[in-house]
């Protein structure tokens, strides 16, 4: 719940500015939902798989969104700034998210 909760906040504040596109939005909260699914329903690992793919295809995505996406100039308003930082701080945890991802997996019975 924790992982999603963060990862909630981050996207949140990530999607501030419009620098980022829609598709960066609707990537992680799409995954973020799923996540909510593996959290219901304890006894699927069906759900809980698609959460740890999901959170390994954005961190793909979110390193194409702001690689991308991020502006040339340097004279960045503080707005944008801070939302480009928590897109970066979420896909710096992305990793850590996995691996905790992962053992819930193994946890619920996974191979």
């Amino acid at each position: 719940q924790a992982i999603i909760l963060v990862h909630w906040l981050l996207t949140v504040w990530g999607c501030m500015n419009y620098m980022l596109p829609a598709s960066y939005a609707w990537g992680n909260f799409s995954v973020l939902a799923v996540g909510i699914w593996a959290i219901v329903q304890r006894d699927s690992l069906d759900a809980i798989v698609l959460f740890l793919t999901g959170l390994l295809l954005t961190v793909l995505t979110d390193i194409i969104h702001i690689s991308v996406f991020y502006p040339a100039h340097d004279h960045l308003s503080d707005t944008s700034r801070f939302s480009v930082g928590m897109a970066i701080f979420s896909l710096l945890l992305k990793p850590l998210s996995c691996y905790l991802v992962y053992r819930m997996y193994r946890e619920r019975g996974g191979e």
